[in-house]
Parts: C-alpha cells; structure tokens; sequence
C-alpha cells in the first residue's frame, strides 16, 4: 500500500475501474456467447430440420449424392446404419432439451431423434477430467472433439458444437456435426484491445486528476514544516475544494496567531529587559555617594551582573525573533573574518574545509550563532578548530575545543536559557546562560539542529554541530 494519499487514492481508483472493466467484459462475452449459441443453435435446427425433410422420402443412392455435396463445414453431415451410442449428456440437459423442441417442432415428436452437446470444461474450452472420450465415435464428432480442446481461452457459451442424429424413411440414420466457426469462438480481440486502450486512457486521467486534487494537500504540508523555519513565511493560499481552503484559511489563521503570540511575548520581554536599563544606571550614580568602599565595591559587581543579564536577555529576544531577510551568504568569508578577528585578540582558531556554494540564510544571526559557539569553545576549551562538511542535502559546521567537555546528562540542558554549569553564578567565568540558547534557536530558525557532543578521539574536548539544510 502506497504511503502517500495521492497513492492510494490512485491505487484505489485504479482497482476500481479495472475490475469494471474486468466485469464488463466478462459479461460481454457471456451475453456474446449465448447470442451465438441461440443464434447458431435456431438456425442450425431450422437447417437440420429442412434437411431431413428433404432427404427423408429419396432412395438411399440419392441421399448420399446429396449427403457428400451438403457436407462442408461448419455443418458435416454423415448417412449411417444405425445410430451412434453418446456418453451422458445430462451436462447440457437445458441445451439439448432446448434443440430437441426446437426439431420437434418442424419434424414431430414421432421422429426418432438425438443431441448430443460436449462437456467443455471451465477455464480452458477442453473436456472436463471427468469425461472420457469414447474411442468409438464417429470422425465427425472425433473432429468436433478435437476443436474443442484446441480452442483456448475463458470458457464462454460461445465454444458451441453439437451433434444431431435422425432417423430416416428405411430405418438409415443420418448425422449432423456442428461446430461453432473458429473465427465466431474465438476471442473478440478488436474489443479487448478497445477495452484496454479505454482502461489506459482513463487510468492517465485518473493520474492526473488525483495528483491535482492533492497537491494543495501537500502544500499544507510543506507549509506546515516550514512553519517552524520561519513564523513570518507568506499566507498559504486558500484555492481548491472547499475542505482544503478551509484547511489553508484555518492553517493562516494560526501562522497569524501565533505570530502575534510571539511578537507580543518578544515585545514584552525586550521592553522589561529595556527599561531595567534605566534604574541600573540610576543606581550606578548613587553609588558614587557611597562612601564606604568595600559596600560600593560589592554593589558595583552586583549592578554589572544585571546589566549583563538584561543585555543578554535582550540578545535573546532579538535572536528569537529573526526579523532580517534571507539572502545568499560566503559562509566561507564569514568564518574566516571571525577567525581573524579572534586572532587579532590572540586567541587560536583554525578552520578546517570550505562551503561548496553559498547558503541562503540570514547573515546577523548566522553570524550570532557562530560568535556565540566559537566564544563558548575559547572560554572554556583554550581554543576553537572549525571544520566545515558541505554536501548537496546539508551544511555542517563542527566546533571541536580542548576543553575538559560535559557531562552526558547536561548535554540537553546547557541550550536551556540562564542554564550555567559553573556555580559561582559568575557572569565573567560562566557567562550569561544565554549563548547556547540563541545558537540553537538561530540553527531552528533556518531549519537546521544544534547539539552538543564530547569528544571521543583522544577523551576530552566538546564538539558542538550545527547542521543546516540546504
């Protein structure tokens, strides 16, 4: 079974016609086959019958002149002394029954007469297994026989053939041998071919049509994935079926929801984070009346505690909220001005690999991201090496340091915001808690992962990989 909906929709639709088409032509060729077999069973005992009138009241020399010039197929005639012995022909107890009225009509119930229909069985126009054939029958119906099991095909009423004995004036008898021509039994290649040439043509229909009543279905769903990319991607458009513009006007209505959720939030953060500003510096002023040294000296650490904090709050909602525009950016000239400037500063960075191709993205965040893992590498691992794996489907960047790594169970909650493994609480030796929060939110922001790994070359180090989809 398909897994997608258009799959199975299709699928389903396909069973569907085949099987009428299937049904159809198996009732074709039933109703087809009964039409032969009345048709050719009518006229051949209307045949039949004017033939042993004829033949009835002229001498036994004359009969066979006439005999040997009637002969030819599809109707064989043969002059006997006696009649021929038939196995059991309950089989086809209706057909027979249905030729012998029809003779009795037009040669009367005192003239003996009889039928004999083959048994053919189900599936290959051969004789049932449980039939014998009698060695002993005449050529005729040894012919008829053979015709029978050559026939190939679906068993329909079509492979028609009987054999009709009469008694004639004098006590001679004579045979009938019918068989339904091939060209008449075989089967109606002309409509199958019509048939099959109908079943494609509706079958690339089909195909057509369930791609394109799904494909705002699977709109919905690229929407819906890059939804979590980017809050602020254009409105999915309301068109198709009624039920899937409701979907699309019900999916915009939540984008729209929860845009404003976010925006809000941001809001409100950002202006608290702002405003603390204020009294901070207020703060930092009276301070300068203090005139105990030791007092002011512990107040003064503590003010600049909250102002880093406040500030890298305010980082924080600036990288949640991912305003700037996406454009084509030399992620290769990027890391290598941070690598410069790092060393400009005396710290060790070295990059490692190149990017491919540009990525399309957004360059102060991504830019963020990166100041953010390599100040973390140097902080707490002495140096910073960037290896850069580019392929077609994702851009990775590894950020490897010396340091002494993390624990296993801390690997997930470093990226919680305000999270610091140190516990001094020492804004200069354990940062803000912060860094790590706004990298991965950025990585999410393009699609993409951030996590945390220790490294397992020579037993220390942290690698942090940042993956990003292309």
């Amino acid at each position: 079974m398909p897994d997608s909906l258009w799959g199975r929709l299709f699928l389903l639709l396909l069973s569907a016609l085949v099987a009428a088409q299937l049904i159809s032509a198996t009732l074709h060729l039933r109703d087809r086959g009964k039409a032969l077999m009345y048709a050719s069973g009518f006229n051949s005992a209307l045949r039949i019958a004017g033939l042993v009138q004829v033949l009835d009241p002229l001498p036994k020399g004359q009969r066979q002149r006439i005999v040997t010039a009637l002969d030819l197929p599809p109707l064989r005639l043969q002059l006997r002394d006696r009649p021929q012995e038939f196995p059991d022909n309950s089989h086809e107890s209706a057909r027979a029954e249905l030729f012998h009225q029809m003779l009795h009509l037009r040669l009367g119930r005192e003239r003996p007469v009889q039928v004999y229909i083959p048994a053919v069985s189900s599936g290959v126009g051969r004789y049932s297994d449980t039939e014998s054939e009698p060695q002993d029958l005449p050529d005729a119906m040894q012919q008829l026989m053979g015709h029978h099991r050559t026939m190939m095909g679906m068993h329909t009423p079509a492979n028609f053939g009987f054999i009709v004995q009469a008694e004639l004036q004098g006590g001679e008898w004579i045979t009938f041998t019918y068989s339904l021509p091939e060209e008449l039994s075989d089967w109606p290649w002309d409509l199958l071919a019509a048939l099959v040439v109908l079943l494609l043509a509706v079958v690339v229909v089909s195909f057509v049509a369930v791609r394109w009543m799904t494909r705002p279905l699977s709109q919905l769903a690229v929407a819906a994935d890059e939804l979590g990319k980017d809050i602020q991607r254009a409105p999915l458009q309301e068109k198709g079926p009624t039920e899937v513009r409701r979907a699309a006007r019900a999916f915009n209505t939540m984008q729209a929801r929860l845009s404003r959720f976010v925006e809000e939030r941001t809001r409100i953060l950002a202006a608290i984070s702002h405003d603390l500003k204020t009294p901070i510096t207020r703060m930092r002023l009276r301070l300068e009346k203090v005139s105990d040294s030791v007092v002011r000296d512990k107040l003064e650490r503590d003010l600049s505690e909250m102002q880093i904090l406040v500030q890298g709050s305010l980082d924080f909602m600036r990288g949640m909220a991912l305003r700037e525009k996406t454009q084509r950016l030399d992620i290769n000239a990027l890391l290598e001005s941070l690598r410069d400037d790092a060393q400009d500063m005396g710290q060790s960075v070295r990059i490692r690999g190149t990017a491919a191709a540009p990525y399309l993205g957004k360059p102060l965040a991504l830019k963020r991201c990166f100041v953010n893992l390599i100040e973390n590498a140097i902080r707490y691992g002495r140096e910073a090496e960037i290896e850069v794996r580019d392929s077609e489907a994702e851009l990775q960047i590894v950020i490897t340091d010396k340091g002494p790594g993390l624990p296993d169970d801390t690997l997930e909650k470093v990226f919680e915001p305000f999270y610091r493994i140190e516990a001094s609480r020492n804004p200069k030796t354990g940062g803000t808690g912060l860094g790590l929060s706004i990298a991965r939110n950025i990585a999410r922001g393009h699609g993409g992962e951030l996590r945390l790994e220790n490294s397992a070359e020579d037993g220390e180090g942290l690698r942090a990989v940042l993956t990003l989809p292309r």
